[in-house]
This record gives C-alpha cells, sequence and structure tokens, in this order.
C-alpha cells in the first residue's frame, strides 16, 4: 500500500483539501456514505482504486465521462467486490505498483451477498482495504431488510419490524485475525479519516465498519444526518473502535459515552423506521446496547 506521509492531523482543517469526489452526485439529500466516501479519498489520496459492488455508490456515482469520481472505479457484480479487488492487488503487486485497492460496498453486499468473496479475501491474506458503509438495509433497491437491519426496524419486506437482531459482522470479521479493523461513523469524519490513513499504512487485510444513517430509509428529516449518528454513538447503539493485530481501543467519543450513555430514547425516537416499536423491543433493544458496551469494556481492560 501507498506509504502515508507522516502528519499529525487533530482537526479538520488539517485535512488534505483535494477532493476526489466531487460535488453533483446523484445521492439522496443528507446522504451520509458521500459524505464518508469524501473523506474515505481524502486519507487515501489520488493513487488508489476504489471496487464497488452492486450498492448506492454504484449509482451515485453519475454516468461516465460525467462521473463525479476523481479515481479510478471498478464496478462489479453483487458478490464479487472481495475476489476482484483480491485479483487487482495481487496485480498491482506484480507491477511493483503500491496503488490503495479499496472495497468500498454496502451492508447487503457485505453482509449477504458478499460475505464469502470478503472471507476468502482475509483466509487469504489480501492486502487490500474493505469499507462497509452500513445503512442497515438495501438502500439501492427500495430498503428491504438486511442481514444488517436492527431488530424492530420497519423496512419495505418488514413493514411490522424485523423480528430477528443485527448479524454481527465485526464479530465474523474479528475471527479472521485481519492485522487491522475499526469501526467508524459518518458523524465523526477525522476519526473515519485517522482510521483509514493507519489502516493503509498496515500490510494486509484491513476492514472498517461505518454506521451511516440514511434519511429515507430511516425516515428522518435530511438535515438531521449528522445528529443522527452522533446520537447512534452517545446512546452506545454504535460504538467506535480499533482493533490492531488483535488489541481492541475504544475511540474516544465512544469511551465518553459508555460512562453515561444517552436514553436510547433519544436515538430511535427521531426515526420513522422504530415507529410504534413495543416496550417488549425497546426493552431488549436496551439490553443489546448494555452488552456491547460491557463486553467491549473488559475487554479493552483485559478482563476475561
Amino acid at each position: 500500500m501507498t506509504n502515508i506521509n507522516a502528519r499529525s492531523v487533530t482537526n479538520l482543517s488539517a485535512i488534505p483539501k483535494e477532493e476526489y469526489l466531487y460535488k453533483c452526485t446523484s445521492a439522496c439529500a443528507g446522504c451520509s456514505s458521500s459524505l464518508c466516501l469524501r473523506y474515505v479519498l481524502k486519507a487515501a489520496g489520488p493513487d488508489s482504486v476504489l471496487v464497488v459492488p452492486a450498492c448506492c455508490t454504484s449509482v451515485i456515482q453519475g454516468i461516465y465521462p460525467a462521473t463525479a469520481m476523481n479515481v479510478p472505479v471498478y464496478n462489479v457484480a453483487f458478490a464479487a467486490a472481495a475476489a476482484c479487488a483480491s485479483g487487482m492487488s495481487e496485480a498491482f503487486a506484480a507491477m511493483g505498483r503500491e496503488t490503495n485497492v479499496i472495497v468500498y460496498a454496502g451492508d447487503g453486499g457485505t453482509v449477504d451477498i458478499g460475505i464469502q468473496a470478503l472471507s476468502g479475501a482475509f483466509e487469504r491474506g489480501t492486502n487490500f482495504l474493505y469499507i462497509c458503509y452500513d445503512n442497515e438495509a438495501y438502500g439501492n433497491t427500495g430498503m428491504q431488510r438486511s442481514g444488517s437491519t436492527p431488530l424492530g426496524a420497519r423496512t419495505t419486506t418488514t413493514p411490522g419490524g424485523k423480528p430477528t437482531t443485527k448479524k454481527d459482522l465485526d464479530r465474523i470479521v474479528e475471527a479472521h485475525n485481519p492485522p487491522y479493523m475499526a469501526t467508524a461513523c459518518s458523524a465523526y469524519p477525522l476519526d473515519l479519516y485517522k482510521k483509514v490513513e493507519k489502516a493503509l499504512s498496515i500490510e494486509g487485510p484491513k476492514f472498517i465498519h461505518i454506521l451511516a444513517p440514511c434519511p429515507p430509509g430511516w425516515r428522518y428529516p435530511t438535515e438531521k444526518t449528522v445528529e443522527m449518528g452522533k446520537l447512534a454513538v452517545k446512546t452506545g447503539t454504535w460504538i467506535l473502535y480499533e482493533r490492531e493485530f488483535g488489541k481492541l481501543s475504544i475511540s474516544g467519543p465512544s469511551k465518553a459515552a459508555m460512562k453515561r450513555p444517552a436514553p436510547l430514547e433519544d436515538y430511535i425516537g427521531g426515526q420513522g423506521r422504530f415507529k410504534n416499536l413495543s416496550p417488549e423491543t425497546l426493552d431488549l433493544m436496551r439490553q443489546q446496547v448494555q452488552q456491547s458496551i460491557q463486553r467491549l469494556s473488559r475487554e479493552e481492560a483485559g478482563v476475561c
């Protein structure tokens, strides 16, 4: 991978001004995955290639030659992203190039349809960065439920609320023992930027799981995207962390939030997808949040 220049990025003003995702994409208003991709590419730089399976990103980039992308993009089949990236990474290595190979995939193409290729690429030790931007449904085709859709969420295929819990993708990836994996959220772009930069400085398979709130899918006003992401973190629903060579480090925003989480109702109350949530489901969601907080807190502290 490309060597990252040593620099201390401690605030947004220090992030490079170069843009690799231009304005006027065809993304929905308030789209947080576009915001994420902007900072991913700023961290990666121009010597990068994106591999994009079928997802929102394969649509919002526009029609060539009027594409909004300022790096090469390979749009591939739903299940093929990690496999394509594996071949691409090997080809660049054979050519003596250190080009960043980055998969940028939604949760449908990662948690469900693409998980076989993802597992295979990690088992082979592919030198690439796999990023899953998670809007917790199949956003490109009408917000059908995915394996990443949380308990109780209404989608077009679960109109009464999803009866099962969200698949724990991060623990599945963790079982492959990658040298680096992390979680991020679109509401914390500096945290995301630093994690992408670190990931690309490490050899081998890397993984970043980004929570990407979606206004039309989650049914909240478009101007609330950043607020929604912050509430996910402040309530402990989404915990920011890094796992580098197996060692867990909880990120600052989550470390503070986990000591005194905001009420879960602050997060789910602003989303139409959780309308008419039953008290029993809400209580189960609270239990899940507490279990995640306790499990990660114990792991970071070295307590079995």
